[in-house]
Parts: C-alpha cells; sequence; structure tokens
C-alpha cells in the first residue's frame, strides 16, 4: 500500500516584484513606481496593522495583485467590494461603541466615565456616517441644476422674463392732464396784460416831496392832476384866510 506524499504548501513570497531592467535610471524608476503605487501602500499599512501570525503566511505579490483587482473593478463600476467593505466598518464600530460604553459603565471614577463614553459616542456616530456613505452609494442623490446660457468670459445670461421697469410704465402712460396726448391744455385763466401798458419812460420829476419812479409817471395821469388842483386850492384858500 502506497503512502500518499503529502502536499507542500510553498512558502509566501515576501518581495515586491519589479521588472527589472539593465539601465540603472529605468531600474530606479520602476522602483519608485513600485514603492508609490497605490496597493503597495495599501500592503504597507495593513502589514503595519495586523498581528505578526497573520503577516507572516502573507504572500506580498498575491496581495498586491488582490488590491490592484479591487480598484479595477472600482473603476469599472463594480461597488460590491466598497458596499462590503463599508458594512464590515459599519458592523464594526458598532462593536467599538458597545465595548466602550462597558468600560464607560465601569469606571469608578467620572474623568474616566466621561472618557470612554465620548469615545462610545464617537465611534457611534463613525457608524453611522458610513451607513450613510453606503446609502449615498446605492442610491445617488440627484441634483437639479438650472439652465443658463453662459458665453465667452465671465458672462451669464439668465433665462427669465424681466418685470419693465417703473419708468418705462411712466413713460407709456397717458397724461390724464392733457386727456391722452402728450400736449399741454390751454390756460384758460382770465387773460390780461402781461407786459405793463405804456413802456414809454417820461423826465422823472418831484410830486409832494417824493420822486416818481421808473414806468408810474405815465400809468395815472388823471391821479396827478387831481393833486395839483388840491394843491392850488389849499394855497388860494390860505392866502385868503391870511388876507
Amino acid at each position: 500500500m502506497t503512502k500518499r506524499k503529502a502536499t507542500t504548501i510553498p512558502k509566501p513570497r515576501k518581495a515586491i516584484p519589479v521588472t527589472a531592467s539593465p539601465d540603472p535610471d529605468e531600474a530606479g524608476h520602476r522602483y519608485a513606481k513600485a514603492i508609490t503605487s497605490p496597493e503597495v501602500v495599501a500592503y504597507r499599512v495593513t502589514m503595519a496593522c495586523e498581528l505578526p501570525e497573520l503577516t507572516n503566511q502573507v504572500d506580498v505579490p498575491g496581495m498586491l495583485k488582490m488590491f490592484k483587482d479591487q480598484g479595477e473593478a472600482f473603476s469599472g463600476g463594480d461597488m460590491r467590494h466598497a458596499e462590503a467593505m463599508l458594512s464590515a466598518q459599519a458592523a464594526a464600530l458598532q462593536t467599538l461603541f458597545a465595548r466602550l460604553t462597558e468600560r464607560a459603565f465601569s469606571a469608578d471614577y467620572m474623568p474616566n466615565f466621561e472618557s470612554f463614553l465620548k469615545l462610545a459616542l464617537r465611534a457611534q456616530s463613525q457608524s453611522r456616517a458610513t451607513l450613510e456613505t453606503l446609502a449615498a452609494i446605492r442610491n445617488p442623490p440627484i441634483v437639479y441644476a438650472r439652465q443658463a446660457n453662459v458665453t465667452t468670459g465671465p458672462q451669464q445670461i439668465n433665462n427669465r422674463t424681466e418685470a419693465p421697469s417703473r419708468k418705462r410704465e411712466i413713460e407709456t402712460e397717458p397724461n390724464k392732464l392733457s386727456e391722452g396726448n402728450h400736449e399741454l391744455l390751454q390756460d384758460t385763466r382770465a387773460s390780461g396784460t402781461t407786459g405793463g401798458g405804456d413802456t414809454t419812460l417820461e423826465t422823472l420829476g418831484a410830486l409832494d416831496g417824493a420822486e416818481v419812479r421808473v414806468g408810474q409817471a405815465d400809468r395815472f395821469p388823471q391821479r396827478r392832476q387831481g393833486r395839483h388842483q388840491g394843491h392850488a386850492a389849499r394855497t388860494a384858500e390860505g392866502a385868503s384866510r391870511s388876507g
């Protein structure tokens, strides 16, 4: 009876695969590109966080390929890995919230209670935010954008009807005083002489000790004559009394 050979498990590879090149500059460029690649950065962070008994079994090229495949799937619209990751993170944060709450209520001093409870509530808030992100990925919000006609440069024209200005309404409104037209109504008030009569100037003279202003001598000829007659009568009367 022949014995079955034990299956040999290959040892995990620990080297980062980089294509060799005889050109030193090209080799250095390829090594720098590999070190700064997203999958290598994710591998380094994962190795720093995991326990040694787990990291010893990790095959570096296989893990780098897994990270690269996940990135390509995400770029192609496959969100299954991202959804699974967010769901696991929300569950882990919920577990952290429960554990920190237990530590808070088992504390003997108030400062310790407050510190653990604050951390617990922070973990609960992060779990809620993770679930909101997961819901946004599965049901993206609809964004309503207002249409605008944008010309060359910083100018922008909005598609809306402008209300007529108050100035235009005033200009187009019929003039009520002119009965619908823009002509002034004729003044129907009693008309009179606006020039002030005869404008012929006469020589100024003294009358009863008062001077006559320009334009007044020819306005009252009868009054001037009456005043001369009265003055002569008073002089005659005074002379007869004195005789």
